[in-house]
């Protein structure tokens, strides 16, 4: 699998675009979502092996944090087709956000045509690998997330999680009837969905519960992250 070259200083450009703060040409969810997208896709072509694999998850951490600290930001459109779109379309990403971590966590090589990770491969030949110019180098490998990463994913979509649940709730309280925002979720055929928001990636985590319980972050340090240096 050939490495690509993936310029640190652009992606976090491309981060600070799609910010709500810093820019009036996304003014609805749904514009933040597309242009959020392509951003998404450029990390998961990171290819999961090192040194890139810890690049990988500072990126998407960085956008997973920049998502869930944007979008309750946002006032949603008061006619019903429009804001049940909305939560449709948002719902949608936040799924694909859900299975980009599991591929990240795991390693996994992104697929685009299936919207999944597959397992990479890579060779058991313990000896050097030498290149066109000479110079030698171990076998290529992929090292897993650390306990910080797995610690400060898990603040994010918890605290994630809380904040778009408030959000709905203000929201479909200026022109709801619903302010139970679980009555309003079923309502909309969406409440199995919602429920089930990062249910694929908290799992995964609670495997290492014990750990990341011990190291756990202030979410909102995972929103202003450095500038190019993360």
């Amino acid at each position: 699998m050939s490495s690509i070259q993936v310029s640190q200083c652009q992606l976090v450009i491309l981060l600070q675009y799609t910010r709500i703060e810093s820019s009036s040409s996304l003014p609805t969810v749904s514009a933040y979502l597309y242009a959020v997208r392509p951003v998404l896709a450029l990390i998961l072509q990171i290819p999961p092996i090192d040194p890139s694999t810890s690049l990988r998850i500072a990126y998407l951490l960085r956008l997973t944090g920049d998502v869930l600290n944007a979008i309750p930001g946002y006032k949603l459109d008061a006619l019903d087709s429009t804001f049940n779109a909305t939560i449709n379309e948002l719902v949608g990403f936040l799924d694909d956000l859900d299975r980009a971590w599991m591929a990240v966590l795991q390693s996994q090589v992104w697929d685009p045509d299936s919207a999944e990770g597959i397992d990479l491969v890579l060779p058991l030949d313990p000896h050097p690998l030498t290149d066109s110019n000479g110079r030698t180098s171990g076998p290529p490998k992929s090292s897993p997330p650390s306990q910080t990463d797995l610690a400060r994913l898990r603040s994010l979509l918890l605290s994630g999680e809380s904040s778009l649940e408030e959000w709905l709730t203000n929201q479909a309280g200026h022109f709801s009837e619903d302010t139970d925002v679980s009555i309003m979720l079923a309502r909309m055929g969406l409440l199995d969905h919602f429920d089930s928001l990062f249910s694929e990636t908290l799992d995964f985590l609670r495997a290492f519960s014990g750990d990341v319980s011990r190291n756990v972050v202030e979410p909102e340090f995972e929103a202003t992250m450095g500038d190019c240096g993360l």
